[in-house]
C-alpha cells in the first residue's frame, strides 16, 4: 500500500491545468480540418481527463466535440463498449486515458472502433510512461515519464476533477 512518504508528486492540480490546456491546443491544431471530434474516455480515469478535455476543447470554441465512454473491464478486456452506441464512421476519435504504460489498455479499448469505420484514431493520456509491450504510440501527452518497473503512476481525482498524479 503507498503512503505519503514513498510517493512524489510528477504533476499538481495546476500543471495538470497547463497540460491539458495545452494538449486541447495541439488537438485544434492537428485536427483544424476536421468538423466534429468523437473523445472517447476509457472507464475510470480515462472518462475523467476526456471530460476534462472536452471542457478546454469547449473553451477554444474551434471543433464540435461528443463525449463517449469506452465501458472496459480490465479483467475481461475482450467485452469493450461504447456507451451511449455512437456511429464514429468518418470521424476523428480521440482514445483518452489517465495512464499509458504498456500499451495493453489502449489496444482493447480500440476493439470498438475497429468495425467501425472511424476516419482516423488517435490517442491522449495525462502521463506515459516507457514500458510499451503493446504497439499503442501515444498523439498527445501531458507527460512523458521515464520510469522504472517497479515504479507505478496513480492518477488521482476527486468527482470529476484531476487533483494529482503521483509516482510511488
Amino acid at each position: 500500500m503507498e503512503t505519503m512518504q514513498n510517493r512524489n508528486c510528477v504533476l499538481d492540480n495546476e500543471a495538470i491545468n497547463r497540460k491539458m490546456k495545452r494538449m486541447a491546443l495541439e488537438i485544434a491544431e492537428q485536427n483544424n480540418e476536421v468538423s466534429e471530434l468523437v473523445i472517447a474516455g476509457i472507464t475510470g480515469n480515462g472518462e475523467i481527463v476526456a471530460k476534462c478535455l472536452v471542457e478546454e476543447l469547449s473553451k477554444l470554441n474551434t471543433i464540435k466535440t461528443s463525449l463517449i465512454k469506452v465501458m472496459l473491464n480490465k479483467k475481461q478486456l475482450m467485452d469493450a463498449v461504447l456507451e451511449p452506441a455512437t456511429d464514429v464512421t468518418n470521424k476523428t476519435v480521440i482514445l483518452v486515458d489517465d495512464v499509458a504504460n504498456t500499451g495493453k489498455t489502449m489496444l482493447y479499448a480500440l476493439k470498438p472502433f475497429l468495425s467501425a469505420h472511424p476516419a482516423k484514431i488517435q490517442t491522449l493520456v495525462l502521463v506515459e510512461r516507457s514500458h510499451k509491450l503493446f504497439p499503442i504510440q501515444t498523439d498527445y501527452a501531458g507527460l512523458s515519464l521515464a520510469t522504472t518497473l517497479q515504479e507505478h503512476i496513480s492518477v488521482e481525482t476527486d468527482g470529476d476533477k484531476i487533483t494529482g498524479a503521483w509516482l510511488f
